[in-house]
């Protein structure tokens, strides 16, 4: 009886060239920020002061000045009420409007599970809040993981995940990248979170959106934003 086609050398070489970027973001993607969210969680729940926390809070406390304390303090509300939420809704909504159904899915799967996954997490840990200092900014909430540095870095992976198959993929990364990391450290200049808590939500953000985009993009339903030759003679899209 012959092999299959997948279980012979070549076939197998086959579909490695076809799925390799498939495994790639597997491990980059997923598991990795799985293994580190995990790794921070362990410490985190047996109520370990992580080496780094302080730290690094205390080297960024030395730079503070009224001119950075009102940047940092635009830039946080950005990265909630202000931009992130504003921003997640009207994607879906533009995404919805242009027919991506399966985009729109994804996004709004994205925002809506990375929000709720942050919740859940908040309540199950309870971490305090820093108190090395009083923040301009105080928080009540729980610390781990942050929300602002998920959601930001949930928009900024949604984002890039939309645009890389087009020219755009380049500026978007940079751009939602920058974003990204700006709220996250506008969150350790007040002094409400430690960066373990930003590692936390940007390594939980990453997990979820690219297990998410693996499973509902594969081969011809990744994302492609030119004409197909189907919808160009008339025949309708799936998106």
């Amino acid at each position: 009886m012959c092999a299959a086609p997948a279980e012979t050398p070549a076939g197998f070489r086959h579909w490695l060239r076809g799925n390799a970027w498939r495994l790639v973001l597997l491990f980059v993607g997923v598991l990795l920020p799985l293994g580190l969210f995990v790794a921070l969680a362990e410490e985190i729940h047996e109520l370990e002061n992580l080496v780094f926390d302080e730290p690094l809070l205390l080297q960024l406390r030395q730079w503070t000045s009224p001119r950075l304390d009102a940047w940092f303090v635009l830039i946080s509300r950005l990265g909630f009420q202000y931009g992130v939420i504003p921003v997640d809704v009207l994607l879906v909504l533009v995404l919805l409007a242009l027919r991506r159904w399966r985009e729109a899915s994804f996004a709004g799967f994205g925002f809506a599970g990375s929000a709720l996954l942050n919740m859940g997490a908040k309540r199950l840990f309870q971490r305090d809040r820093p108190s090395l200092w009083e923040s301009i900014a105080p928080e009540s909430t729980y610390s781990f993981p942050s929300g602002h540095a998920m959601g930001s870095m949930t928009l900024a992976v949604v984002v890039i995940a939309l645009a890389w198959p087009t020219r755009w993929r380049w500026p978007v990364t940079v751009l939602a990248g920058t974003f990204a990391l700006l709220v996250s450290v506008s969150r350790l200049y007040l002094g409400v979170h430690y960066p373990s808590d930003i590692l936390g939500g940007w390594s939980a953000a990453s997990a979820w959106v690219m297990g998410l985009y693996l499973l509902m993009f594969r081969g011809h339903r990744r994302p492609r934003w030119r004409r197909r030759q189907g919808l160009a003679q008339g025949r309708p899209s799936s998106g």
